[in-house]
């Protein structure tokens, strides 16, 4: 997660909106059958006057979020869409992708597609096989490297000069065999540095142990079973891509979904998807990027209220893609936007601290 600070909605949104225009109307979201039951907002005993102001700038103002979804016990209590955007209109996550990865392997090691993740590469990613920058030390990067993005490799997607940076990948033809041949920098394990390729090979092995394409895998093993019909995978390259190497387009609701999977340590009304030992393992701090705690290709991000410390685990896209789950809170935060490469991508964590957390801790 790059460049956090501890920015303001007022400095972020400052000048962006026009008062007294209009006036944000509150609604229970409707339950539409698709497995998510809703409440009112009313219901809970808190000041929803802070939330009703928010939204009244949001809807009156310029601004690049989409949607904003909060869960709460289980529940969806808030339900709003901007620009444009709706109930049915997927979204591209972006990075967030690479956390559902994540559940994928998960999934992949309960299933036994995969042993574990202290496996060499090499024994699940046989075709292709590195054949440049051969380096005894591409022997040792296992499965865990990827999901620490601890690999070794030069592939650093926040630094121009890095060979494995992702926008120079997407411009090659074979995107696993250049990643596979890229040099070696540092012994696998010992430094963390972003790194979207990673994240593609760890597709590509799920792929190639299962037997199925990773969009294949993903609809039996997570997406059935949590009632995921609108989804898709993609890219915004020209370029023919192999499934490994796609983004997934989902809606709001369904990424909400997959926050409360994680919050419900694996289960989906009572049916366990994955593993509660991979949910807690897969979540729980391994390395760090640019100082912030990162686990296997999830991030856990404080935040401070009150002056005490709420932990979220947080899945991150460029734009404003975010799923924010607070175990402690019980409470799942949705956001999709189009601010992308901007600072302004940042607005909800912005949100989440001053006005939706402050006002949830209230209530307990």
């Amino acid at each position: 997660m790059k460049n956090i600070t501890s920015i303001t909605i007022l400095a972020l949104l400052i000048n962006s909106f026009c008062y007294g225009q209009k006036t944000y109307t509150y609604s229970q979201p409707k339950e539409l059958n698709d497995g998510w039951k809703t409440s009112s907002l009313k219901s809970h005993e808190i000041d929803t006057t802070r939330i009703y102001k928010l939204f009244d700038q949001m809807k009156n103002g310029k601004h690049k979020i989409h949607s904003v979804l909060l869960v709460k016990n289980n529940q969806l209590i808030i339900e709003t869409y901007f620009n444009n955007y709706a109930i049915d209109k997927q979204h591209d996550l972006r990075s967030v992708t690479k956390s559902i990865r994540s559940i994928l392997m998960g999934i992949a090691i309960d299933k036994g597609f995969i042993d574990t993740v202290k496996a060499p590469i090499s024994k699940y990613l046989t075709n292709p096989i590195p054949t440049k920058n051969l380096d005894p030390r591409k022997t040792k990067i296992t499965i865990e490297h990827l999901l620490t993005m601890s690999s070794g490799l030069d592939c650093n997607d926040w630094d121009k000069k890095s060979k494995g940076q992702e926008d120079k990948v997407h411009k090659k033809k074979d995107w696993i065999q250049y990643t596979l041949n890229l040099p070696m920098i540092n012994e696998p394990g010992t430094i963390s540095n972003y790194c979207s390729m990673g994240s593609i090979l760890v597709a590509e092995i799920i792929s190639q142990a299962s037997g199925m394409p990773i969009d294949k895998f993903a609809e039996h093993y997570l997406f059935t079973p949590l009632g995921i019909k609108n989804a898709n995978w993609g890219h915004t390259s020209d370029k023919k891509i192999i499934p490994s190497g796609k983004r997934l387009y989902m809606t709001s609701r369904d990424m909400a979904k997959i926050g409360q999977l994680i919050l419900n340590k694996g289960k989906w009304h009572e049916k366990q998807i994955v593993s509660e030992k991979w949910i807690e393992k897969s979540t729980t701090p391994k390395t760090k990027i640019t100082g912030i705690d990162y686990c296997y290709l999830w991030w856990q991000i404080p935040f401070k209220i009150d002056e005490k410390v709420v932990i979220s685990k947080t899945a991150t896209g460029n734009g404003g893609q975010y799923i924010m789950i607070f175990p402690s809170m019980d409470l799942v935060a949705i956001f999709n936007g189009g601010a992308y490469n901007s600072q302004e991508d940042k607005l909800p964590f912005a949100m989440m601290k001053d006005i939706f957390l402050p006002i949830f801790k209230s209530e307990e």
